[in-house]
C-alpha cells in the first residue's frame, strides 16, 4: 500500500448523511487519496466537498459488484462502507460479498463511524504499509483438486 491509498466510499441511504457528515470533518484528510464511490454517495460527496471521486454506478444497479470488482483487482487499499443495519436491503447479497471480499483480500473495511474514525486517524492512514498476504494456494488445492476440470 502506498501513501496515497485507494478508498472506496459507501452509504445506504439511511447512512448517506453519516457518511458526508464523517467526509465533511475528514476532508482534508481524504483530499489527497484517490477516492471511489457508488453512483448517489458519490455525486453527494463530490458535489458538497469538491472532492474528486470516481463515481460508480448506484449500489442496487451494480455499483456494489464493481466496487467488489475492484477489490478483487487490487484496485482499493480501504471501504468505507456505512450499511444501515436496520433496513431490509433487496441487494443484501451484494453487500455480504464486499464485506467477503474484503475480508479475503485483507483490505481495511469500516462498517461504521466509529471504526472509519479509528482508521482514517491512524497513523498508518497516511504512511506506506505491506499488509501480510494471505496464501490461498493449499486451500484451493484442497477444494479444487489438480487436474480437475
Amino acid at each position: 500500500m502506498l501513501r496515497r491509498k485507494r478508498i472506496g466510499l459507501i452509504a445506504h441511504d439511511a447512512r448517506k448523511a453519516d457518511l458526508l457528515d464523517w467526509a465533511t470533518t475528514h476532508t482534508a484528510r481524504l483530499a489527497v487519496h484517490e477516492l471511489w464511490a457508488t453512483g448517489t454517495t458519490g455525486g453527494l460527496i463530490a458535489d458538497r466537498l469538491g472532492l474528486s471521486i470516481t463515481r460508480l454506478k448506484s449500489g442496487p444497479l451494480g455499483g456494489d459488484q464493481q466496487m467488489g470488482a475492484l477489490i478483487a483487482d487490487g484496485g482499493l487499499d480501504a471501504l468505507i462502507f456505512f450499511s444501515d443495519p436496520m433496513s431490509a436491503m433487496p441487494h443484501d447479497v451484494d453487500v455480504k460479498a464486499l464485506v467477503r471480499l474484503s475480508t479475503v483480500y485483507n483490505i481495511v473495511m469500516a462498517c461504521n463511524r466509529t471504526t472509519a474514525d479509528f482508521v482514517i486517524s491512524s497513523p498508518l492512514f497516511d504512511a506506506e504499509y505491506a499488509p501480510k498476504e494471505t496464501d490461498y494456494a493449499s486451500y484451493l488445492e484442497r477444494v479444487v483438486p489438480v487436474g480437475s476440470p
